[in-house]
């Protein structure tokens, strides 16, 4: 399965959620604190993470909050 992550084209195994899907990029973190994640331009709740399936071609978009000024 195909999507888009952050402009890019990844290539999945098979459909996971969002929650699998912030793992494997977090590179197995549960730590969810100052993420994220948008698919097809909609703001994804972190409740949420774990029931929304991904699908083909979803654009998704992972966002991390940083400090600086």
């Amino acid at each position: 399965m195909q999507i888009i992550l952050n402009n890019q084209i990844k290539i999945l195994n098979d459909q996971c959620s969002v929650e699998q899907l912030a793992e494997q990029i977090l590179s197995g973190s549960k730590e969810t604190k100052g993420i994220a994640i948008a698919v097809n331009n909609v703001v994804i709740p972190g409740k949420n993470w774990q029931n929304h399936l991904l699908n083909e071609n979803d654009d998704v978009l992972i966002i991390k909050a940083t400090q600086g000024g």
